[in-house]
């Protein structure tokens, strides 16, 4: 395959109204479940895909929740919960191809585990290993980021690469709410545009970074509108609607595949959970909050919508619930077993040529183990 190269300046650009999104986010299913009026320009989903993005979000849940509660059992040393964001992580990986990559935040792991990858290597970082736990190349997954926003200028990165050496392959990019306020993100924002790289920028806009609401960090009538300034066409929808989700990134996915550049979406969710275990979410958010966006819940809204068509019944729904408790079942003896430390590897990859201060306390420690063997 030749390599795309970007197209002239005049030639390329796009009137600005075909880079705003829409005037309301995108929604395809009410928040009872009920089928709302399509929009414009996008399409409902095939029958097979919404039942198995169903599936994957019973089972991203319930992961979510053993995960929860491994860190009260010390086995993790912190999560952050994404329960409520399920639509968005589902329908990321539903919209991409085994080829394509994927460049996650700390808070994706269940995008992780639904996209087939070990659950024990997913949770490795968020244990306290020492690297991220799996193979980059080999999964197309880049490590889980825990530095805001960096990742986006990474996925830039890898998407001119694969749009260099001629690969059919699209790049997505999560990113929170509180990433968007990072310069990082808006250096690839501009790259992107100007380089046409194929690359999706999924916003997962919970509302909140960690504590500072979403009124205290931007004045834009949406987090979507940010594109607009670098030529990125952008859109937005609703982020606990899995049906709109998946209609929305896999048209973006496969225009940015097709060589027409880059595209910003902003999904609007809702973090049920604290920001991380060590958070306490009532300090600056109430009650009454939790329970209006719990009306809206994401797995439930698409078991509503799917059994009103006639796609989903009370056989698949259980065999779906049993089938995700197997699955916490393994993560928990994954995760349960003892692992035997090996102490000097502290000291590996910490520099390519490790310094001599490094040498001098390796030894230091190597000694010290080898006396309490003796």
């Amino acid at each position: 395959m030749l390599m795309r190269e970007p197209a002239p300046g005049r030639e390329r650009r796009q009137a600005a109204e075909d880079l705003l999104p829409s005037p309301v986010p995108v929604r395809f299913v009410a928040e009872d479940g009920t089928a709302a009026d399509p929009p414009a320009g996008y399409a409902v989903p095939e029958d097979a895909r919404l039942v198995e993005a169903y599936r994957r979000m019973v089972a991203g849940r319930r992961f979510d929740r053993q995960a929860t509660a491994l860190t009260k059992q010390g086995r993790l040393a912190v999560y952050p919960s994404s329960r409520g964001q399920e639509a968005c992580q589902i329908g990321g990986v539903l919209a991409l191809r085994e080829a394509d990559w994927l460049f996650p935040t700390y808070r994706d792991s269940m995008a992780l585990v639904s996209r087939g990858m070990d659950p024990a290597e997913v949770l490795t970082l968020l244990q306290g290993g020492w690297h991220c736990g799996y193979d980059p190349a080999a999964t197309r997954v880049a490590p889980q980021c825990t530095p805001l926003a960096t990742q986006t200028l990474h996925a830039v990165g890898m998407a001119e690469a694969l749009r260099r050496k001629g690969e059919d392959a699209v790049v997505m990019a999560f990113i929170g709410d509180g990433g968007t306020s990072e310069g990082d993100f808006h250096e690839a924002l501009n790259y992107a545009a100007v380089r046409r790289a194929p690359v999706v920028f999924l916003v997962q806009n919970n509302q909140y970074a960690i504590s500072v609401p979403l009124a205290k960090q931007t004045a834009a009538p949406a987090l979507a509108y940010k594109g607009i300034g670098y030529g990125v066409r952008s859109e937005q929808v609703d982020g606990n609607d899995l049906v709109a989700v998946l209609s929305v990134l896999t048209t973006a996915v496969r225009h940015a595949r097709a060589g027409d550049g880059p595209w910003l979406v902003e999904a609007h969710t809702y973090r049920m959970d604290p920001h991380t275990n060590a958070d306490d979410p009532t300090r600056y958010r109430d009650g009454g909050e939790v329970e209006r966006w719990e009306s809206a819940d994401p797995v439930a809204r698409l078991e509503t919508y799917l059994r009103g068509r006639g796609l989903l019944d009370d056989e698949q729904v259980t065999v779906a619930h049993q089938a995700a408790e197997e699955f916490a079942a393994r993560v928990r003896e994954a995760m349960n077993a003892d692992s035997e430390p090996a102490p000097l590897e502290i000291f590996e990859h910490v520099f390519a040529e490790p310094t001599p201060q490094l040498r001098e306390q390796r030894a230091l420690l190597a000694a010290e183990l080898s006396a309490s063997e003796d």
